[in-house]
C-alpha cells in the first residue's frame, strides 16, 4: 500500500496493546468491563453520536452490554472495532464493508489491527461485487476514490464527506481535486448520462463535497490580502463546486475570498466590484453556451484596476477579454499572484 494511503494511526486508547492482550477482559477470561456511553465514544473517535446510532442500527456495531435500569454501553473491544471500522472508512473503505471488516476480526486480535492493509481488503470488495452492478468505473482510481465512489453510491454523504475530510487532512486541497473529487465526479456524472438513474447519487457527492469546502473557505487568523478576491459563475452557470475548491485553496494558501456563486447577474458583479475594490475576479464557465464574453465590457472602472481570470471549459471557444487559467493550481498560483502574495 502506498504511503499515500496510508491508514490513520489507531485511537490513544488502542495504542501500546501487547499480542494477545485485549485490555477490556477482566481476570475471567471472556468477560468484558462495559463503561462507555455513546457520547464518550463519539468524542473518543471523532464522530458524531448520530453516525455511531447509525452503524449500530445498519450493521451491528453496537453497545454489547445491557444491564437492567441503565443505558447500553460500549465495551473496550466494542469501541476497538468501532475504531477499527473509523479507520477503514477514513482510507476508503465504504462503510458496510469496513463493518464487516471489523466484525470479522477475532475478539483476541484486536492488537494487530493496526497492521491489516486496507489496500488487501480493498481488493476484496472489489472482487466481491464484480457482477452486481452498483458499481462506478474510476480506471486507475485511488482506494480512497473507490470509496467515495461505494459511499456516494449507497447515498452515505457522512461517509463521503469524513473520506473527503481526511483526504484534504493528508493531500491539500488540489491533490483532493485531482485526484480524488474530480475522478470520481465525473464517473458519477458520466454514469447518470449513460443509464439515465442516479441523479441523487450526484446530488449527495456535490453535497459532500461543498460541504467540505465550505468548511474550509475562511482563512484562519489574518488574510494576506486586504483586496479579497471575487469567485462568480456567470449569470448562467449553475455549477460552482469549482469555485468552492478555488475558496477552499485560496484560504489554505492564507488568501481570502467573496464568494458570489452561481448564476451571478453582470449587475450583481457591478456592485460586488464597487463595494469591495478587489484585487481580482475570477469568472466560471462550464459550458460554452454559458459563458457572457461581452460582460467583461460591463465591468466598471476602478483604482486600482483588478485582475479578471477566466476559468473553466466554457470559454476556451470564446474571444473574451481576461487572463485564461487552466488548472486549479494554476488558477490558485494566478490569484496569489495577483493579491501580492
Amino acid at each position: 500500500m502506498a504511503a499515500s494511503e496510508e491508514v490513520p494511526p489507531l485511537s490513544p486508547a488502542l495504542q501500546g496493546q501487547r499480542r494477545g492482550h485485549v485490555p477490556t477482559q477482566t481476570s475471567k477470561p471472556g468477560q468484558l468491563r462495559p463503561g462507555m456511553t455513546v457520547s464518550a465514544v463519539a468524542r473518543r473517535l471523532g464522530v458524531a453520536p448520530a453516525t455511531l446510532r447509525t452503524w449500530d442500527r445498519r450493521y451491528g456495531l453496537g453497545p454489547s452490554h445491557h444491564a437492567a435500569g441503565s443505558h447500553r454501553r460500549y465495551s473496550e473491544v466494542d469501541v476497538a472495532r468501532l475504531d477499527h471500522m473509523h479507520r477503514l472508512v477514513l482510507a476508503g473503505i465504504s462503510p458496510g464493508e469496513a463493518a464487516r471488516a471489523a466484525l470479522d476480526i477475532p475478539l483476541g486480535d484486536f492488537d494487530t489491527v493496526s497492521g491489516i492493509e486496507v489496500s488487501a481488503i480493498d481488493a476484496s470488495v472489489e472482487v466481491g461485487r464484480a457482477g452486481g452492478g452498483n458499481v462506478v468505473a474510476i480506471p486507475g482510481g485511488t482506494p480512497s476514490a473507490r470509496g467515495l465512489a461505494r459511499a456516494a453510491l449507497a447515498l452515505e454523504q457522512e461517509a463521503c464527506e469524513q473520506i473527503i475530510d481526511q483526504t484534504i487532512q493528508h493531500h491539500g486541497i488540489v491533490w483532493s481535486w485531482d485526484h480524488l473529487l474530480v475522478p470520481v465526479l465525473v464517473a458519477v456524472g458520466e454514469r447518470w448520462e449513460q443509464t439515465g438513474v442516479g441523479i441523487e447519487v450526484e446530488h449527495v457527492l456535490s453535497e459532500a463535497v461543498e460541504s467540505a469546502f465550505r468548511r474550509r473557505s475562511k482563512v484562519p487568523g489574518t488574510p494576506l490580502n486586504a483586496r479579497p478576491v471575487l469567485l462568480a459563475g456567470t449569470a448562467l452557470e449553475t455549477h460552482t463546486l469549482p469555485l468552492w475548491a478555488v475558496a477552499a485553496g485560496l484560504a489554505e494558501r492564507g488568501v481570502s475570498a467573496r464568494m458570489l456563486g452561481g448564476r451571478t447577474p453582470v449587475s450583481a458583479l457591478v456592485e460586488a466590484i464597487k463595494k469591495t475594490g478587489p484585487a481580482a475576479i475570477l469568472l466560471w464557465s462550464q459550458y460554452s453556451k454559458t459563458a457572457i464574453p461581452d460582460m467583461m465590457l460591463q465591468l466598471p472602472g476602478v483604482r486600482p484596476t483588478p485582475r479578471v481570470f477566466l476559468a473553466g471549459p466554457g470559454w476556451s471557444n470564446h474571444a473574451a477579454r481576461g487572463e485564461r487559467v487552466g488548472s486549479l493550481n494554476g488558477a490558485l498560483d494566478a490569484l496569489v499572484h495577483a493579491v501580492g502574495g
